[in-house]
């Protein structure tokens, strides 16, 4: 099994994001020696994984000094102040190729950040490149003509997931303290599932998105991603908080998400829903889910088999998700066909092609769904269930034929375990959970009530504290 656990004498890399933020304060350490120590990790990791594909290593050291300048000085410290961070390669970043995997954009070089970015910076958070992703962050698998495959750290032969594959990689590796991503179908979850590190969907404009061609466009989020809870609640904390140019940014303070995630979840009703209403999943995953139920019931909590109904979902999604692909892309199809790999065109052709009935009926659909979910978290505070319906698989392999007997439909079928929720609008999270029969990671999805970002936190963290699989990290390949 390709994993160990972190020793009682951690490096600069292995400590959290939250424990290294404390050092650092504390005048233990200096943002130069923590940039240092994650410099050298990327130049061991990323030849095996290539998760981070733009690297500043000069600036990223220019700016560990200005950071430990800024300290010496006695300013006051940002949240995530002398972390290293690396963005998704679907954000802006002002002077840094931002290339969205795609041909089209290779040598693109913007000159203003993504809103989430500049928060981030604005925070202390020091930027050390982008990470890999499907071309235009299309699909749960991370591959793309401009740099190619991100493996799976705990096995080089398969995929890190996607689309936010390169963040997860680069978390699980400790090349970096956190990462961000996007969501639309499972972005966030999926790859965090595949590489043992935690992945949160926040609640659409939880995290506001700026620029973005579709800014009503509830499915997609921005949001953070950790190697553990409390790492990605720091995260959200910097990033969350309205923004006028986000019409659907939430008017909540984000300091929310710094208060103490220690709770009692005695006789808290938990719904376990181990196929999603009867999604095919691969038997390993149900398994490695269910070896960690007894942690809840430990806690207090009474899980108990449901699950609301989904009907609707599946036609729902793929209409809104083509409505989508359509308004971003449909200039890029048009001019640059032969550039474009064939699910984006697939998507982008739904959009545009489908009649308006398929997309009022999609609005009805989600409008029932949300009713269903809502009265159905009434009754239950959380459900749990599988993150993914499979295991990582090849990374030659470009999506999921099939789940045991059952062929998929489309490049994203198999990830309906995903985008149901992403329907909703609930917040989600994927937790590591444990690994299956031959170590491969397996990620328990949460799902909280309706914009209850902290309360879902709370839970995803006392299952971690319980079980403590972030500790069991990747083993360099020799």
């Amino acid at each position: 099994m390709s994993f160990t656990t972190t020793s009682m004498t951690p490096t600069l890399c292995d400590l959290s994001a939250s424990a290294l933020r404390d050092e650092i304060a504390a005048g233990h350490v200096s943002a130069r020696d923590v940039m240092a120590a994650h410099l050298d990790r990327i130049a061991v990791w990323n030849p095996k994984v290539n998760a981070v594909v733009t690297l500043d290593a000069e600036g990223a050291m220019a700016r560990a000094a200005q950071a430990d300048a800024h300290q010496a000085a006695g300013r006051p410290l940002g949240l995530l102040h002398g972390l290293p961070i690396l963005h998704k390669d679907s954000f802006l970043t002002a002077g840094m190729r931002t290339t969205y995997g795609s041909p089209l954009y290779r040598d693109f070089v913007p000159d203003r950040d993504s809103l989430i970015v500049s928060r981030e910076r604005a925070a202390g958070a020091i930027t050390l490149g982008k990470t890999n992703l499907p071309e235009f962050g299309a699909g749960s698998q991370t591959f793309n003509t401009v740099f190619g495959a991100t493996r799976n750290p705990y096995d080089l032969r398969m995929t890190a997931g996607g689309s936010s594959g390169g963040a997860a990689a680069a978390l699980a590796t400790r090349m970096a303290s956190l990462a961000d991503g996007t969501d639309m179908g499972g972005s966030l979850r999926n790859p965090a599932s595949f590489c043992n590190v935690v992945g949160l969907r926040p609640s659409p404009g939880r995290v506001p998105q700026w620029p973005t061609a579709s800014p009503y466009n509830a499915l997609t989020v921005a949001g953070p991603m950790g190697r553990t809870v409390a790492d990605v609640a720091l995260l959200l904390a910097a990033t969350a908080g309205p923004d006028a140019r986000d019409p659907l940014a939430i008017e909540q303070d984000p300091a929310r998400f710094l208060d103490s995630l220690a709770r009692d979840f005695n006789d808290v009703r938990i719904a376990y829903a181990p196929t999603w209403g009867g999604l095919p999943t691969q038997p390993a995953v149900v398994r490695a889910l269910e070896r960690q139920l007894p942690v809840f019931a430990d806690l207090g909590a009474r899980v108990e088999p449901a699950c609301p109904d989904f009907a609707g979902a599946d036609a729902s999604f793929q209409a809104l998700r083509g409505q989508t692909f359509a308004v971003g892309y449909e200039a890029a199809l048009r001019d640059h066909r032969d550039q474009l790999k064939d699910s984006v065109i697939w998507n982008i052709e739904l959009g545009l092609k489908q009649t308006a009935a398929a997309v009022v009926q999609a609005e009805r659909d989600r409008a029932a769904l949300f009713a269903r979910m809502h009265a159905f978290m009434q009754t239950y505070e959380f459900m749990i269930g599988p993150v993914s319906q499979v295991l990582p698989f090849p990374a030659e392999q470009e999506s999921v034929d099939r789940i045991e007997d059952t062929p998929m439909r489309n490049y994203i079928d198999w990830m309906r375990s995903g985008y149901y929720l992403s329907l909703t609008g609930h917040p989600a999270i994927s937790v590591p959970c444990g690994f299956s029969e031959d170590g491969l990671p397996v990620g328990i999805q949460i799902v909280g009530r309706y914009r209850q970002e902290h309360a879902l936190l709370q839970l995803a963290h006392a299952f971690e504290q319980a079980t403590q699989y972030w500790r069991h990290a990747p083993v360099l390949p020799q």
